[in-house]
C-alpha cells in the first residue's frame, strides 16, 4: 500500500500528504480513501479488519458518489491520477497499469468484440507509460524513452 501511495503522490505532484489537500484535492483524498479500501479488503482476516474494511469500502463509496466517480478496487496500478471531479465510470474486470491519469467524462467499460463503449476506443491492452487517443485508439506518445534508443 505504501509503494501505491507514494507513487500516486508523485502523479499529483506532491511530496507528502497534508490534512488540507483532503478539501483542496477532493480527488486525490478519494484516491487515497480508494488505496487504504484495497488494501484493508486484500488483508483483513480478522473481524474486526473486516470491520476496518467494511467501513472503508463504505467512506470510498460515499465519496466517490459525491465526486461522481464509480471505480472499483484493485483495478488501478500505482501512479493513479483522477483530474478533477466529474463523471467516472470504470468496469470491475478492467485492468489499467501503472501511472494512468484519467479525465471526467471517462468510461472503461467491457464488451464482447464490436460492442465496445463509445468515444476513444481501446480494444486491445496498451503498454506502461503511453498516451493513446483515437478511434480505434493507438498510441500517440510513448512517455518513457525505449529500450534501443536509450542504448543509442
Amino acid at each position: 500500500m505504501d509503494a501505491y501511495l507514494a507513487a500516486d503522490l508523485r502523479a499529483y505532484g506532491l511530496a507528502r500528504w497534508r490534512l488540507r489537500d483532503r478539501f483542496s484535492r477532493r480527488p486525490a483524498h478519494f484516491q487515497r480513501l480508494l488505496r487504504k479500501s484495497e488494501h484493508w479488503t486484500n488483508t483483513a482476516r480478522t473481524p474486526a479488519g473486516r470491520i476496518v474494511a467494511a467501513y472503508l469500502r463504505l467512506r470510498t463509496r460515499f465519496a466517490g458518489q459525491r465526486l461522481g466517480f464509480v471505480i472499483p478496487r484493485n483495478v488501478f496500478g500505482p501512479g493513479l491520477s483522477i483530474a478533477g471531479a466529474g463523471s467516472i465510470v470504470v468496469h470491475h474486470r478492467a485492468r489499467v497499469g501503472a501511472n494512468c491519469r484519467i479525465h471526467h467524462g471517462v468510461t472503461i467499460g467491457e464488451g464482447r468484440p464490436g460492442q465496445y463503449p463509445a468515444g476513444s476506443v481501446v480494444t486491445e491492452p496498451v503498454p506502461d507509460d503511453v498516451d493513446v487517443a483515437g478511434i480505434p485508439a493507438r498510441i500517440v506518445r510513448h512517455r518513457r524513452p525505449s529500450v534501443a534508443t536509450a542504448g543509442a
